[in-house]
């Protein structure tokens, strides 16, 4: 017994001495590399994230009489609708990109003019107040938009632009760092890693787009942000998200992401400074359709369809474009399973100019390589069957 409580006191004086020998608590030491490179891109360029906020006007609903006998109200009004998200310097002028789909709504159809009465306000991170912007250019194709103070010097001294990097040069697994106003929450940072490029999903923009897939946390509201690398500079903009519910029942994060690469906004940035409306499309041919990509179709959809594994279906025509007067034939069935809708009954291209098809994106380049004038040979799934069209392109006017 005496030896057991000799052996006791010699453990606790050998632990006693062995914390008497641990350093003293240093935070610079306790701080990883990492979180410092995190912490000091933040402190940077966390001040020229802004919160963008879209007012629109009040909607005047048909006359009502009330109950009673006095006739007080003629017209119920709805509220003011709003909607919010993010946005960042680009210029020291105080200009700033913001994703389209955040501002579309604000947005006369096919035009860089608001809606009457609509407004646009951004707030800086500690503003006192919101700033009023105008809209300086809008390309809905790649989803981005310009905006400009409407007063330059109430750029806060402290946001400065963020810098352009190479979005071509990416890797899957490279450090991300993503700042945004999700769910109105200013200023929130969230770090992940890239997990693939060159993501191609239908919901962004007008044209397809290879997007960067990140794990970094977006959530509504984060659109427009920007997501920035370890050497702080700009390498997309957030877009998207694959949604879940969260417990309010809202869309919220499950761990797949989507950003505009970079690049898209350094090649056509000096368009959107020029102002106004610019397509990826103007004065080139297109066939004038809308289409839906097979790959996105269940396996067992298709076959119940007979329909080819890959490919693109016809969705809806332009009317007299060069696929309205090739008589191609839209989808005139929505077929509906797994809780999505699917279009069926239509042409599905499988071919142009005997170069097979995929997607939508592979059968946009092979048109875009064309001149107006040009005729294509498309060959077509029809009724079970493969047929050939010729059509010649056309340069169309844009819709809105």
């Amino acid at each position: 017994m005496k030896r057991a409580l000799i052996v006791l006191l010699g453990l606790v004086g050998l632990a006693a001495w062995g914390l008497a020998q641990l350093s003293p608590f240093n935070p610079s030491r306790a701080t990883l590399e990492d979180e410092r490179n995190t912490t000091e891109i933040v402190r940077l360029y966390g001040p020229s994230v802004v919160a963008v906020n879209v007012s629109l006007p009040a909607k005047r609903l048909e006359p009502f009489r009330p109950m009673g006998r006095l006739d007080l109200f003629r017209f119920r009004l709805v509220p003011q609708a709003q909607s919010s998200g993010s946005g960042f310097v680009i210029q020291a002028n105080g200009q700033i990109v913001t994703a389209y789909h955040v501002i579309r709504g604000a947005m006369q159809e096919g035009s860089a003019a608001l809606r009457e009465g609509a407004r646009i306000e951004v707030r800086f991170p500690g503003g006192a107040q919101n700033l009023p912007v105008r809209v300086l250019g809008v390309n809905p194709d790649y989803d981005l938009a310009l905006l400009e103070l409407a007063d330059p010097k109430s750029l806060p001294a402290n946001a400065q632009p963020i810098p352009l990097g190479d979005s071509d040069r990416l890797e899957v697994g490279q450090k991300v760092i993503a700042i945004g106003n999700p769910f109105g929450l200013q200023s929130t940072v969230t770090t992940g890693v890239i997990s693939a490029v060159g993501r191609e999903i239908p919901t962004v923009g007008r044209v397809r787009v290879p997007m960067i897939q990140t794990d970094a946390a977006l959530n509504p509201g984060s659109s427009g942000g920007p997501l920035l690398d370890a050497k702080g500079e700009l390498i997309g903009i957030s877009t998207a998200i694959v949604p879940g519910l969260s417990v309010d029942g809202r869309r919220a994060f499950v761990g797949v992401g989507f950003a505009i690469p970079s690049n898209y906004l350094r090649d056509n940035l000096a368009q959107l400074q020029q102002g106004g409306l610019q397509r990826v499309s103007q004065g080139r041919p297109r066939i004038g359709i809308q289409v839906r990509d097979l790959s996105d179709y269940p396996e067992r959809l298709r076959r119940e369809l007979n329909l080819p594994d890959s490919g693109v279906m016809v969705v809806a025509v332009e009317r007299n474009s060069p696929a309205a007067k090739a008589h191609l034939q839209p989808a005139d069935l929505r077929v509906s399973t797994g809780g999505r809708v699917y279009p069926a009954g239509g042409d599905v291209i499988l071919e142009v100019d005997g170069r097979a098809v995929k997607n939508s994106a592979e059968l946009q380049q092979l048109v875009f390589a064309k001149k107006a004038g040009d005729t294509v040979q498309l060959t077509l799934w029809r009724s079970g069957k493969r047929e050939s069209v010729a059509v010649t392109l056309e340069v169309l006017p844009q819709a809105g």
